[in-house]
């Protein structure tokens, strides 16, 4: 009886919850659900880190250092368009995504495919922007955790995006000069 109960309940909430997404998109099918449980899952990470630092016992600094936020902002940028786009790191994305096409050097672009988890991750994991707020949060994390080990994985990564930049800079002049 107590589980046929749970059930009803639940029954109507994903009815509620269907019904909201059609009238926030009938155009369109939006994938709320999946985004609820990502904003959850999302939730329980950056939790799972104010924990983890909590636990340390350590006095917070008061202030980013700058040169950290503009190292950290190139790595979060650089790891995110290798793991949203890279077509080294497709393997990882395959599970949750349709190839479509080569777009430019070393990157692709991939859709989302499946049922509403599968499909959801594959949105997080082909969006540069979303893979930049939890990257974020685990930059933010570890530089409070382990600060010289971060900013030694943040300056190479870093690096990488300033040499991908001079890469792109170099072949765009080698590009026009042939013309």
């Amino acid at each position: 009886m107590e589980h046929d109960k749970h059930e009803t309940h639940l029954s109507r909430l994903g009815n509620v919850f269907r019904r909201m997404g059609r009238n926030y998109s009938p155009q369109e099918e939006q994938r709320l659900a999946g985004h609820l449980g990502a904003l959850a899952a999302f939730g329980a990470y950056t939790a799972g880190w104010g924990t983890a630092i909590g636990m340390r016992k350590a006095e917070l600094p008061g202030a980013h250092r700058l040169t950290d936020v503009v190292v950290t902002a190139a790595a979060v940028f650089r790891l995110g368009r290798l793991l949203s786009k890279g077509s080294v790191t497709s393997p990882l994305r395959a599970p949750f995504t349709r190839y479509e096409k080569t777009t430019g050097p070393a990157e692709v672009q991939e859709s989302p495919r499946g049922g509403p988890i599968r499909s959801t991750v594959g949105e997080l994991v082909t969006c540069p922007f979303c893979l930049s707020v939890w990257l974020t949060a685990t930059f933010s994390g570890a530089h409070l955790l382990w600060p010289q080990a971060t900013r030694a994985v943040t300056g190479g990564l870093a690096a990488l995006a300033l040499a991908d930049t001079m890469q792109l800079g170099y072949d765009s002049l080698t590009q026009k000069n042939a013309e």
